[in-house]
């Protein structure tokens, strides 16, 4: 019973942010520093999160197969290569790497 009222206080808070967003349009003033802050701190949560998922598995290391594809998608971001092409390189990558035994 507990999980299902968690899911419906995560999907009322959901709607309420995405009706915020229409209802509030043009009344309320976000200063432009709290924007660019806003800006930074997502960018540095998604940076978070991709090296937490490309170096841990359960509680400890994945291995340096993983934390490689993720180098070869970041250098490919870098060199602006299309996604399909990154997402291949990446995953190629890191299943050479443990065909080649490297963990």
């Amino acid at each position: 019973m507990m999980p299902l009222i968690a899911i419906a206080a995560l999907a009322a808070g959901t709607f309420a942010m995405r009706l915020a967003g229409p209802a509030l349009h043009g009344r309320v003033e976000i200063p432009q520093r709290v924007q660019q802050l806003l800006a930074v701190a997502a960018t540095i949560l998604l940076t978070a999160l991709v090296a937490s998922a490309a170096f841990t598995q359960g509680h400890g290391f994945a291995g340096w197969a993983r934390p490689a594809g993720v180098a070869v998608a970041a250098l490919l971001v870098v060199r602006k290569a299309p996604f399909p092409v990154i997402v291949v390189a990446a995953a190629a990558t890191t299943a050479l790497l443990r065909l080649a035994g490297v963990s």
